[in-house]
């Protein structure tokens, strides 16, 4: 049985969050804000932005705080994720790092909404590519992708 599909005003949320969440981040080197949120099958929106850290590699992408957030305090179980940033397309994707992240707790038809940062309010549509939006399925962003399932595989020496 699959999840249910997100409203229209789920998805305006969802996206107003991703969209106010880059205010929270932390990016003093890159200069390149991310803000992610995340529906849970309760209905509560998670936001997390990006946090770097001078030892670059010890940063954390804006999905992947908000999954730690969620996942910390309960939920994982999630609908659908919003992404953005300060880019005028909405091209701008998780990371391939977030997108395995993501995969643990989500099921590959799991919707990512792209947002570009000159998104309004109400410009969403449930199509695939909008002037503002473009929205994948997880399994669209990662095939053939690696998940818990997995582990579940028989095996043989």
């Amino acid at each position: 049985m699959s999840a249910p599909t997100p409203t229209s005003e789920q998805y305006e949320s969802l996206i107003a969050a991703a969209l106010a969440a880059k205010e929270g981040s932390y990016a003093p080197y890159s200069k390149f804000r991310v803000g992610a949120a995340l529906l849970t099958v309760d209905g509560q929106i998670i936001k997390g932005a990006n946090i770097e850290n001078a030892s670059y590699g010890a940063g954390i992408c804006a999905e992947r705080t908000a999954l730690v957030k969620a996942v910390s305090e309960g939920s994982n179980k999630f609908l659908a994720i919003a992404v953005s940033s300060d880019v005028p397309t909405p091209s701008i994707s998780p990371c391939g790092i977030c997108r395995q992240f993501i995969r643990e707790f989500c099921a590959l038809d799991t919707p990512i909404v792209m947002v570009s940062s000159v998104y309004q309010a109400g410009e969403y549509t449930a199509s695939k590519e909008g002037d503002t939006t473009v929205t994948m399925t997880l399994g669209e962003l990662l095939p053939m992708s690696f998940g818990p399932g997995e582990l579940e595989l028989e095996r043989r020496p």
